[in-house]
């Protein structure tokens, strides 16, 4: 069994729009509420609470606020296990000596989701409609049937309004016909990938075309007054745009993943530390927006259902090295040919390292480079 997700778009009513916003509402107040009581206890008596300890607080609080009666008791529960698990994160940083920010409160419209923990209650799927206890029967765009049994349940709201309801599922694999073909990845920003197949697949940098617009609508949110509906307004363009730049993104890596996943039984990528390469700061933008992690998750993820082998490897030497003799042939980053002078082989930057990573992919699995 695997675990999958299923997003579908809300169409609520104003009246559900409203009891949606006022249980956002109620679970910031818990989160921040359960947040402070942890941290009160340690400050002032050294005392570590744990989860349970904060699960023991709702009883009291919904007979001081009424008002917490009217979201389901495992909402609630799952908002204080987010808190502890925020804390568990911070202590897991701080034991590997790593920077580590201590949980914050949550600001008014800072808090935008909430989950129904258990299956079977609190909720009910009955066709094209979510049936959610204390809310109400809410219209839902499904594009899709929903394969396997229901783990979970996620109730989102973006920056720009929308609603969103993601399902966690419990489902079987289903393998694909099992293929022979291997390939071999360079990314890049050039190009977005190259494939040791020597295809090239183009950068379709999405943020850099919509980076006009994005300073436009920026420019015009900054000269408006903080705390006006005009402000609120602009702000929301802005989210738009962001919104629509992520939403490009990942339709590219989920389509690209989806091609690679159908047609080899081996994908081999470049094991890159992003975090590093992304403080340099006159690419940092570039890397970003071509977002290489993202389009990996993607592959592996697609790779591990449909029964694929997916590995990364260490992209060290992969320019460098020639695909054919091995021998080393330095490179500045601005030459773009690879020429060996033992071999003479003259082929492409990219798809020389695509060969390599491919190689050694291989050879990783015991197979002949």
């Amino acid at each position: 069994m695997e675990r999958k997700a299923y997003q579908f778009r809300l169409a609520p009513t104003k009246g559900q729009l409203r009891l949606l916003e006022q249980t956002l509402e109620t679970c910031r107040w818990v989160y921040n509420e359960t947040l402070a009581y942890r941290k009160t206890a340690w400050e002032e008596r050294q005392e570590t609470v744990g989860l349970y300890d904060t699960n023991a607080l709702l009883p009291v609080w919904k007979a001081q606020r009424p008002e917490l009666k009217q979201v389901y008791s495992q909402v609630l529960q799952d908002v204080q296990n987010r808190v502890h698990l925020a804390f568990d994160a911070f202590f897991r940083r701080v034991k590997r000596g790593e920077k580590a920010g201590y949980p914050r409160f949550k600001g008014r419209g800072w808090y935008d989701s909430f989950t129904f923990k258990q299956a079977g209650f609190g909720f009910k799927v009955a066709g094209r409609w979510l049936d959610l206890s204390k809310i109400g029967r809410i219209p839902m765009i499904d594009h899709r049937p929903i394969s396997g049994t229901i783990k979970t349940l996620t109730i989102r709201r973006t920056s720009t309004g929308k609603w969103f309801v993601c399902f966690s599922v419990n489902v079987e694999p289903e393998p694909l016909p099992e293929t022979q073909l291997a390939v071999g990845i360079d990314v890049g920003l050039m190009y977005f990938a190259t494939l040791s197949t020597g295809e090239q697949i183009a950068n379709p940098r999405f943020f850099r075309k919509d980076e006009r617009a994005l300073a436009k609508a920026q420019r015009r949110l900054s000269k408006v007054e903080k705390g006006t509906p005009e402000r609120a307004k602009r702000r929301k363009v802005v989210a738009q745009i962001h919104e629509r730049i992520a939403n490009r993104r990942k339709d590219f890596a989920h389509k690209l993943s989806r091609r690679l996943v159908n047609e080899f039984g081996i994908i081999v990528l470049e094991d890159l530390n992003i975090a590093r390469m992304i403080k340099n700061h006159s690419l940092a933008k570039s890397i970003a927006d071509a977002a290489w992690n993202q389009f990996a998750c993607f592959t592996r993820y697609k790779a591990a259902s449909a029964g694929r082998t997916y590995l990364q490897v260490d992209p060290r030497g992969t320019s460098q090295r020639c695909s054919r003799c091995r021998g080393v042939v330095k490179k500045e980053l601005s030459m773009r040919l690879h020429q060996c002078p033992y071999c003479g082989l003259e082929i492409d930057r990219d798809l020389n390292a695509a060969l390599n990573i491919l190689a050694v992919g291989l050879h990783s699995l015991g197979g002949n480079p």
